[in-house]
């Protein structure tokens, strides 16, 4: 309570030694009709020059909650211009919740005519080694920037706050093109140290790009997003990180296809994206790289976007690779053998995919492993292991009972493919029979977990179950039968044809039919 007290008192004095700061200027600029002491702060337009370096002293103490030495050195003389007696005016409103408020004192300082001077102070800060005599006008004092700059960014967010987020992005760019002006090859490291004037552009360079996307601006928001990654701002490496990750996910999902980077500076033969995915796969293989050399915290969900980005690319064997390259603890083990079976499968290795899915299937629960097992099954179908293939579906049958229908339906499917194949193969008539008959019954369950399926992958689905059942009652002599469901495949077939808008080939609609 008495701390709640001290920084109330704390407010009230300085808002009135500012404003005893504000009218002590030569001429009068202007006036406000009222000043608000209680919830709102408004202050008389009055100009003064000269510059304190005692400001510092007190926004440093006032950050640390230090009441009785920020009083003490406002007492003891500080003085405050206009401009800087308004940014801590509208820095106390913004903490109080008074945006509103906040954005009118704000809006009484006139940055454009001290962007010259900021830009003089912070260029002579990167290039100590340069003389006074180079300078037309003396510089600004570096506290005096920082609080002015802060002031800028708080009323970013002020208009972030109230929802206007593209005047919210103007005033925060224009941190940045200052920065950039005076500084065009970037920040030094150490730049600002002591200082909260780095920081405040750290945020910035954050904050910008989110305006942008908040704001409806897709192609500005790309914009700023390379902007804080091609030049120097003097950001550490987590941020940097954070930073290529927001921006591979916008380039991703975003639906906006932007130019290409230009990269002036990329004569080397170094690769240069082409278009928005190549942009954010590139992004994404970075971020792998600063994991793998521990240079940031790792983050699993990156893996999962770049094999999002590669899947969409046809890139299956360099998404395995990049699987292959991971640190162990990134990924979960089981996790990582599915997604590189998934890989060496899209790119027609059956073995080396078979063997991932057994490594998984050797240890821990089968019901842990529904889609390990089904995924064993079907590469044991295609690769003519009938007899593996059904063991596989007949463990996910046990571990599905009183699951998902879905599930449950595709791994009946999948072994009633394998038994009616593995029928083919049987050295008597009687296994040949037993086989067939309890294909036809895991396939009518099949049939009755798929039915009312909607999707197309669940009419694919439904259409290989007709067509296995249909050849088992075919080899059976139930010509009836297989008649009346080779029929129904027809139908499927011509829904497919209607749904897409375009024809089958001749050759997809007989290998359907083939005995």
């Amino acid at each position: 309570m008495e701390g709640r007290e001290g920084r109330g008192r704390l407010r009230n004095f300085v808002r009135r030694m500012a404003m005893e700061c504000l009218c002590s200027g030569e001429q009068l600029k202007g006036a406000d009709d009222t000043i608000r002491s209680s919830d709102s702060t408004f202050t008389k337009d009055f100009s003064a020059s000269g510059y304190s370096s005692r400001n510092g002293e007190v926004e440093q103490y006032l950050d640390n909650g230090n009441i009785e030495e920020a009083e003490l050195s406002l007492r003891e003389g500080v003085c405050l211009n206009y401009e800087e007696a308004r940014a801590l005016l509208g820095r106390l409103e913004y903490q109080r919740g008074h945006v509103e408020a906040a954005l009118r004192v704000f809006d009484g300082i006139d940055i454009s005519s001290l962007v010259p001077k900021m830009k003089i102070s912070i260029a002579r800060k990167a290039h100590r080694r340069k003389t006074r005599s180079q300078w037309d006008a003396p510089p600004m004092p570096l506290h005096a920037v920082s609080l002015l700059m802060e002031a800028i960014y708080l009323k970013a967010r002020a208009f972030h706050d109230l929802g206007k987020f593209k005047d919210a992005a103007q005033e925060c760019r224009m941190i940045l093109d200052i920065v950039e002006a005076a500084v065009p090859e970037g920040l030094p490291a150490g730049f600002g140290k002591g200082c909260k004037l780095n920081e405040i552009i750290c945020k910035a360079v954050e904050f910008l790009p989110e305006l942008w996307k908040l704001a409806g601006f897709s192609l500005e928001a790309i914009s700023e997003y390379r902007r804080s990654l091609l030049n120097n701002w003097n950001l550490d490496g987590e941020t940097i990180a954070k930073i290529q990750k927001e921006f591979a996910v916008f380039l991703l999902y975003s639906g906006c296809e932007a130019r290409p980077p230009n990269l002036h500076s990329q004569l080397d033969g170094s690769f240069v994206p082409r278009n928005n995915m190549e942009e954010a796969t590139l992004l994404l293989m970075i971020l792998l790289r600063k994991f793998n050399l521990r240079r940031v915290e790792r983050d699993p969900t990156v893996m999962h976007h770049l094999t999002f980005a590669l899947s969409m690319s046809g890139q299956l064997k360099p998404l395995a690779v990049q699987f292959e390259e991971l640190l162990p603890g990134l990924l979960d083990k089981r996790e990582w053998s599915y997604n590189v079976a998934l890989c060496y499968l899209a790119e027609k290795d059956d073995s080396t995919a078979l063997n991932l899915l057994k490594r998984i299937l050797k240890f821990g629960q089968d019901s842990d492993n529904l889609k390990e097992l089904l995924l064993a099954s079907k590469v044991c179908v295609e690769k003519g292991a009938h007899a593996e293939g059904a063991a596989y579906a007949r463990r996910a049958i046990t571990n599905i009972q009183g699951g998902c229908k879905q599930l449950a339906g595709v791994a009946d499917l999948l072994l009633g493919v394998s038994l009616s194949n593995q029928a083919r193969y049987a050295i008597s008539d009687t296994e040949r029979a037993s086989w067939q008959c309890e294909a036809l019954e895991v396939l009518g369950s099949a049939e009755k977990n798929m039915h009312g399926q909607d999707c197309r992958t669940g009419k694919w689905n439904q259409g290989d179950l007709l067509r296995t059942k249909a050849r088992i009652q075919a080899a059976q002599g139930q010509l009836r039968d297989a008649v009346g469901t080779y029929t129904q495949l027809l139908a499927l077939i011509q829904l497919r044809t209607k749904s897409f808008g375009a024809g089958i080939s001749l050759a997809k609609v007989l290998s359907c039919f083939q005995i």
